[in-house]
């Protein structure tokens, strides 16, 4: 039977281009994967823990793996891998504290008084104090004003929180009153300085006998340390601090809507990592009163600059296409480095809604910026903290109790070694010792 060249012809073509797309497939798909060892630590986990990766049929990180533990790591192309060592987020932690409840016939006729100062990060505190100092008393707590760190530069709660939320998560655990009654003048009460984290001794002892003297109060709450450790036994107030600390502050509507727009943007520019970003309290002010910056940051471990962030990130394995939002209000020259490494890096500035910017950053106050940078930090997929302090404390214990376990503390790294990013995730998260594993469980 005789054969058409024509046949052979085609069958030539045929087998060529499977060779060729052979080939295509192999250099797209697998020439840059790594080749592991057996049993090498790969850094993905869901609280933070190493995770052994081991191989059914080859080394070559394929869709072959899976992993010793309930997650399991798909690839699907040379892509998904090349967006950083991200990690599952955990399970958002359920309240595990009882809900106290004040008979109403135990209630005195006085009322405690108090503002909110210094940012979010120590309005959380200031509440939790402030309430139990009250339901101690068995007095009337007032609704706080907010007070920025400019003399005059006040506002109403209801500025930056939900009032209803607040009252109504307060129901039953402490009077409440909206304002502060006419009868009671703020000439004539009696200031008492709050420690945070007070103590029933400490109000029996120093606020109790104040209160039954002057009838009314007004609580200054200082900061002698930055203590957000879990206690090792549980007091009596555990639960009021509980219930104030992680259910009384909700942002006001308008307020809410600016952060979930920046959210919302950064997860659009953050289209190569799947919509994560990172967020980093990186305020430069405050590192320059540090000293911080420069060579000196080598000499404390409290705070990292901008270079250091991003040699950080880099070392840990995020790469140039990583997503970063700054708690840096408006762009600064010391952030071009930073911004080399990671070109996909914005501050406030760049990322809010341009008919809010009026009200939001270009105001007088600062209250406003640190509240969305409250929580900006808590709502990303990574929070870094360049700064150790209350803010880093308490966006940790929100995040905790949310289930966003990603939060990396930044260290320095020897030029051309590694690091594994599970070495540096928070020890709150790795030890459990945040005062919130107290009210979650």
């Amino acid at each position: 039977m005789a054969v058409d060249p024509r046949q052979i012809v085609a069958g030539v073509l045929t087998v060529t281009m499977f060779v060729m797309l052979g080939n295509m497939i192999t250099r797209d798909h697998f020439a840059s994967l790594p080749v592991l060892p057996v049993g090498v630590f790969f850094p993905f986990s869901a609280f933070g823990d190493p995770i052994r990766l081991r191989p059914k049929k080859s080394i070559m990180l394929t869709f072959d793996y899976v992993v010793d533990s309930d997650i399991s790591i798909h690839s699907t192309s040379k892509q998904s891998l090349g967006n950083g060592p991200w990690i599952q987020n955990g399970k958002s932690l359920k309240p595990c504290w009882t809900k106290p409840v004040l008979q109403e016939a135990d209630q005195s006729q006085g009322f405690v008084t108090f503002s909110l100062t210094n940012g979010p990060e120590y309005h959380v505190s200031q509440i939790a104090d402030a309430v139990i100092v009250a339901r101690y008393l068995r007095a009337t707590l007032v609704i706080p004003d907010v007070r920025g760190s400019k003399p005059g530069d006040k506002r109403n709660f209801e500025d930056i929180y939900d009032v209803d939320n607040f009252m109504r998560s307060l129901d039953g655990v402490v009077k409440v009153a909206k304002t502060q009654p006419a009868e009671v003048s703020a000439r004539n009460l009696a200031v008492v300085k709050v420690p945070n984290r007070v103590s029933e001794d400490y109000i029996a002892e120093n606020i109790e006998p104040v209160f039954t003297s002057k009838g009314n109060i007004r609580l200054a709450t200082y900061f002698p340390s930055v203590n957000m450790k879990k206690m090792k036994e549980k007091s009596n107030i555990d639960s009021i601090a509980c219930t104030a600390m992680f259910g009384t502050l909700e942002l006001q509507p308008e307020v809410n809507e600016v952060v979930e727009s920046m959210v919302e943007r950064l997860r659009t520019l953050s289209a190569k990592s799947n919509g994560q970003f990172i967020a980093v309290d990186l305020r430069i002010d405050i590192l320059e009163r540090k000293s911080c910056q420069g060579d000196s940051a080598l000499k404390s471990k409290s705070c990292y600059g901008p270079e250091e962030i991003g040699m950080f990130l880099r070392k840990v394995g995020f790469n140039k296409d990583t997503t970063l939002y700054l708690t840096q209000s408006r762009w600064d020259s010391s952030l071009d480095a930073l911004k080399d490494l990671f070109p996909k890096t914005y501050t406030k500035e760049s990322i809010m809604p341009i008919d809010k910017k009026a009200k939001f950053l270009y105001s007088e106050s600062s209250e406003l910026e640190k509240v969305i940078d409250f929580y900006m930090c808590s709502e990303s997929d990574v929070f870094v903290p360049a700064i150790s302090g209350l803010f880093y404390a308490n966006v940790a214990g929100k995040r905790i109790a949310s289930g966003k376990t990603q939060i990396l503390v930044p260290a320095d790294i020897l030029p051309g070694s590694s690091a594994a990013l599970t070495d540096h995730i928070s020890h709150y998260v790795l030890k459990k010792n945040h005062f919130v594993y107290s009210c979650f469980c």
